[in-house]
């Protein structure tokens, strides 16, 4: 199966769509004078002015949670295992690419985030709704509708593969490590059961709808994000004299992977690939999922929205992606290159620094950021799935959702994550088709906010 689906894989993530994420990405920063740039410092003021508890709302969910519940998408287990992940199948150079992926995915999200605003809609029961498969039949033309149907179908499937079980395989490797730091023992039956706990609460959690989720996220998100940059900000002041390396290792490998990893990395595309491919599982940039929750918040102009989907992506990949990629490069783990490492490399790393203590926090950040992950991902295969079958179909899908997590528990992580980047893929391609041809109106939505502020 694994071989089937890195044959898949290969295709899905094959030179026509890192060309078009890239392509799709230079084009919208060329087109707006490279906005993520010029507009970041106007970004990072405004996020940090919506960082903060916002006044409730009666009805729906406020501006602060709809972030949140982006936030609680974008930053999860991919920060811990996807990192780690690249870094062995990649080699360190896949690092490079994440940054190039993030830095033109700043502008793709702050399109996904506007147009998302702008062809929003009121839900039967009142909220504000929308995402790609609106944006697709309110924006384009009635032909192009079925694309709209194929990505609320790629959206359920992946709500139960990116959004559920690789973040059940994560955290139970995450279980592993902090066990193995206890001197615990645990086996296949102590899996699946951590996994029923867990199905049990996601349950309850989802069975809550938006506004729980919302609220959910918003006590999540912040207080998990910041520990742990604060843990990885700890072992690169105690390795300061390794980051040099680091730094160079990550910039060498992105273009002579060989050189890096004694050969076992064997190309620039394959580094490029991984780096891509990881970087859109973690911050969600092209595949439009995070419009999904964005689409709630109610702004005075659309861009404004924007502006935040610029601040996910870099504090997601810039920073927090960033800072696990240092700490494995910087502890003297042994990294095994050509296999998919999962959470271990990254527990091993802070281990290897900490002592096994740090397992049991890092631990408790995997499984608040995969939570967080599910309840946001839970949100965005709720909304796909209401589009294709009405709003009748949210009890079978929080059944389904909660099923997932316990398959989750029994499959390898090599299968999970194969998957999990296929579904991404096959998001991303009807997603950008959609961004570009909506340019233009995203680049009025550019030229109106310019002119007003």
């Amino acid at each position: 199966m694994v071989q089937i689906l890195e044959i898949i894989n290969s295709v899905v993530w094959g030179l026509p769509t890192v060309v078009l994420i890239l392509g799709t990405g230079l084009y919208f920063s060329l087109k707006t004078s490279f906005f993520q740039f010029s507009y970041f410092p106007k970004a990072l003021k405004l996020f940090l002015s919506k960082f903060k508890p916002s006044a409730k709302v009666q009805d729906g969910v406020s501006p602060y949670q709809a972030l949140c519940t982006a936030l609680a998408a974008t930053v999860g287990t991919g920060n811990i295992a996807g990192v780690a992940g690249a870094v062995a199948l990649g080699g360190p150079g896949a690092v490079f690419w994440m940054w190039v992926c993030a830095f033109f995915g700043m502008v793709i999200k702050c399109a996904e985030a506007s147009l998302a605003v702008r062809y929003s809609q009121r839900s039967a029961s009142g909220e504000n709704i929308g995402g790609p498969m609106y944006m697709i039949e309110k924006g384009l033309s009635g032909r192009w509708k079925p694309m709209a149907y194929l990505y609320a179908f790629f959206g359920v499937v992946a709500a139960f593969g990116v959004g559920n079980a690789t973040q059940i395989n994560a955290v139970l490797d995450g279980i592993h490590a902090a066990a193995a730091a206890m001197h615990i023992s645990v086996n296949q039956n102590t899996d699946i059961l951590i996994a029923l706990g867990l199905a049990i609460l996601i349950g309850i959690m989802l069975s809550g709808g938006a506004k729980q989720i919302g609220k959910i996220a918003e006590a999540l998100v912040p207080y998990a994000s910041v520990i742990y940059i604060l843990l990885g900000l700890g072992v690169l002041v105690l390795r300061m004299d390794k980051i040099p390396n680091a730094f160079g290792s990550i910039f060498h490998g992105a273009f002579d992977p060989k050189a890096v990893t004694g050969g076992v990395i064997g190309s620039m595309f394959i580094s490029c690939r991984t780096g891509a491919a990881r970087g859109v599982f973690t911050n969600e940039a092209g595949m439009g999922t995070a419009s999904i929750a964005h689409a709630a918040a109610k702004v005075n102009h659309p861009v404004e929205q924007g502006l935040m989907g610029i601040m996910e992506v870099f504090i997601d990949t810039v920073v927090i992606c960033t800072v696990t990629a240092l700490v494995i490069l910087c502890s003297d783990v042994q990294i095994i290159y050509g296999s998919d490492a999962g959470a271990w490399l990254t527990f091993e790393a802070f281990s290897n620094i900490y002592g096994g203590w740090s397992d049991i926090l890092i631990a408790a950040c995997l499984v608040l950021f995969a939570l967080a992950t599910v309840l946001g991902w839970g949100l965005y295969g709720l909304r796909c799935a209401q589009y294709l079958f009405g709003e009748r179909v949210f009890p079978f899908f929080v059944m389904v959702q909660v099923i997932t997590v316990l398959l989750g528990a029994l499959l390898e992580t090599g299968v999970v994550w194969l998957l999990a980047e296929t579904v991404n893929g096959l998001m991303a391609i009807p997603n950008l088709i959609t961004l570009i041809l909506l340019g233009p109106v995203f680049f009025r939505l550019i030229k109106e906010y310019k002119s007003t502020r």
